[in-house]
């Protein structure tokens, strides 16, 4: 074979065109802003990266669009889902290379990227879609739809992924199939019961004698309580849970709920390592994406102040929200309040063991 035939490092990466992509809009004005460049180049490696987590997630819902989930298959599920968490910690990272630029280096070129802003990115739509945030969820940009500030080529594949079963609704089916939901001659939900609500009842009792709460404190303290209480009355109760769905407070079903909670319980069982990593996986995502948002936020509050952002969005105020609101899993999360120590626990019957084994194996 010639040299002339041989793969070479520039051409298999195309190296060509991907370093002569960057185009200084400030240039058209006068002279090419110094850091111009910089701002270019971080985020044609945030959309980099993000292709990189969409090509991860793609095939982890191809996984959880089998009618079998092997426990091999969470196994590499979880592993996917490491990466992007990976990813996800490169893309906070490059927030603070991004802070090397000041407010005054920014303000040389600001007026040059009007209309565009980040609120663009198809991909990053795509990515929220993917893994389950609704429409109905999603904190308004200027008053209008997410899709509208999309090139017309972006909004198919972004209205396509809305329509689409996220990893979200992938999750809620493969939980309400596990097997953990069945305990004939085993009274879990009694014994269990009893536990969380001794439980609950010893932080009433804290709550109240707090000597270091005011009034206004203990009564604060003892209205989030009951809410916690009330949640717990639906975790046992599927018609409270029900409830608490169509008022909007809960997505996940409550067949999917209590099989993750059995399964955050008795993570120690072998059996349910990977099915306990794969929901501490997700947690991580949404905790990650939470604290990107924050990052971002922080970083635009430090360079345009309370400015409107170049896309029309109010800047700052817009990704605190989303940073709040724009979570998935968080009922995961959540479902630490009902946590009881390991002593507590009722032991998991031999029968119940073999047909979780059974249903992540055959």
């Amino acid at each position: 074979m010639s040299d002339k035939n041989l793969l070479n490092y520039s051409d298999y990466l195309n190296l060509d065109k991907l370093l002569n992509s960057q185009v200084l809009k400030s240039v058209e004005r006068s002279s090419a802003t110094h850091d111009e460049m910089l701002f270019i180049i971080i985020h044609q490696v945030y959309e980099l990266w993000f292709k990189q987590v969409l090509f991860e997630l793609d095939s982890v819902l191809e996984i959880f669009k089998q009618k079998k989930v092997r426990e091999s298959d969470v196994s590499l599920a979880v592993k996917r889902l490491d990466r992007i968490t990976e990813i996800q910690k490169i893309l906070i990272d490059q927030i603070r290379v991004l802070e090397t630029m000041t407010a005054m280096d920014f303000l040389e070129f600001r007026d040059d990227l009007f209309p565009s802003s980040g609120f663009q990115s198809a991909q990053f739509r795509l990515m929220e879609n993917k893994l389950g945030l609704l429409v109905k969820d999603r904190i308004n940009y200027g008053r209008q739809d997410y899709k509208n500030p999309l090139l017309e080529s972006e909004k198919e594949p972004v209205i396509k992924s809305e329509n689409k079963k996220s990893l979200f609704e992938l999750l809620e089916i493969w939980l309400e199939r596990t097997p953990f939901l069945l305990f004939e001659g085993f009274n879990f939900w009694e014994q269990y019961s009893e536990s969380v609500r001794t439980m609950l009842y010893k932080e009433e009792q804290s709550i109240r004698s707090n000597p270091n709460h005011s009034q206004k404190e203990i009564e604060y303290h003892l209205k989030e309580h009951e809410k916690a209480i009330f949640s717990f009355e639906a975790m046992i109760d599927p018609i409270k849970h029900n409830e608490l769905i169509e008022k909007n407070n809960k997505r996940l079903s409550h067949k999917a709920t209590q099989a993750a909670l059995l399964i955050f319980l008795y993570r120690e069982e072998p059996i349910l390592h990977s099915p306990f990593n794969l929901l501490s996986k997700l947690m991580d995502i949404d905790e990650l994406f939470t604290t990107w948002r924050q990052r971002h936020a922080l970083m635009v509050r430090r360079i345009i102040g309370v400015k409107i952002g170049t896309g029309g969005s109010s800047g700052h105020t817009y990704l605190e929200k989303t940073a709040d609101r724009h979570k998935v899993f968080a009922e995961l999360a959540d479902l630490s309040t009902f946590f009881i120590p390991r002593s507590s626990l009722p032991v998991l019957p031999e029968k119940i063991k073999k047909n979780l084994g059974y249903f992540f194996n055959s």
